[in-house]
């Protein structure tokens, strides 16, 4: 089931990127939802104050799906977490909820804008896959090899140094292969870079969902998906490496047309 599972999720994802507009938005609306579904199961809060937030949720994803700019949607997202702050100030609820609702929103705000409707916007998701698939898997394999000391015990036994500093090493060479292949705008070194910083985001990415997990008492963060756990299980690494792989490309272009900094097709 573990593989099967895999395997359709992987062609679906694909199919979907490729695919762009509402496809893609859609997709990145369900990751988010589920993502907040799985935080509130994890750090419950009060009922009502939960619902309003997957209200406010619910809000900031219509906004997305019918694709407003970058900026209007960033702006909702920040008038919808200071409702949410005050509400929960003003409930006693505290920032927990806030907090999740952040963590769900943001980064699938910027995998659609990443994405956009072109080939510059299909090639920096492909680039963001290609980086943060390299750093998990490179970093299981390379950990299991060499073994050595842990990471971080308290949070992860299983993660050790060595793993880390193979799965950055590894994601550097197929970032910097990827932009020698396609038209980076940088040129290669400049995208190395960029997939240096996205194998450290997305570790660290990795390395926040297991500490909740271990601050909550559960080995995953839900059983969505079978035999793999729950949404955040698989793609915590990844939501924060796009959250920093968007704020990166509208340093360098803009923030409607981020993936233009990277890629010019």
């Amino acid at each position: 089931m573990r593989i099967v599972s895999a395997i359709v999720l992987g062609l679906v994802v694909l199919l979907v990127t490729y695919l762009g507009g509402l496809p893609f938005r859609l997709m990145s609306a369900a990751m988010a939802s589920a993502i907040f579904y799985e935080w509130c199961a994890m750090r419950p809060g009060p009922g009502p104050h939960t619902a309003i937030a997957g209200a406010l949720l619910a809000g900031v994803m219509l906004v997305m799906i019918l694709g407003q700019p970058a900026t209007i949607l960033f702006l909702v997202l920040a008038a919808a977490l200071l409702v949410l702050a005050l509400h929960g100030w003003m409930s006693g609820a505290g920032l927990g909820t806030v907090a999740g609702l952040g963590y769900a929103a943001a980064p699938a705000l910027a995998l659609v804008h990443l994405r956009a409707d072109d080939q510059s916007g299909l090639f920096a998701i492909l680039f963001l896959f290609a980086v943060v698939w390299t750093t998990d898997v490179m970093a299981y394999f390379t950990g299991r090899t060499l073994g050595g000391a842990k990471l971080a015990p308290s949070i992860s036994p299983g993660k050790t140094w060595s793993g880390a500093v193979g799965g950055t090493v590894f994601a550097v060479l197929a970032g910097g292969a990827f932009a020698f292949h396609e038209n980076a705008v940088h040129g290669v070194l400049l995208i190395a870079l960029i997939a240096l910083v996205l194998a450290v985001i997305s570790q660290i990415g990795d390395l926040f969902e297991s500490a909740l997990k271990r601050r909550s008492g559960v080995k995953d963060s839900s059983n969505l998906i079978p035999g793999h756990g729950g949404v955040m299980d698989r793609v915590d690494g990844l939501m924060a490496a796009a959250l920093a792989l968007y704020l990166l490309a509208a340093l360098l272009g803009g923030a409607e047309s981020p993936a233009h900094a990277l890629f010019n097709f």
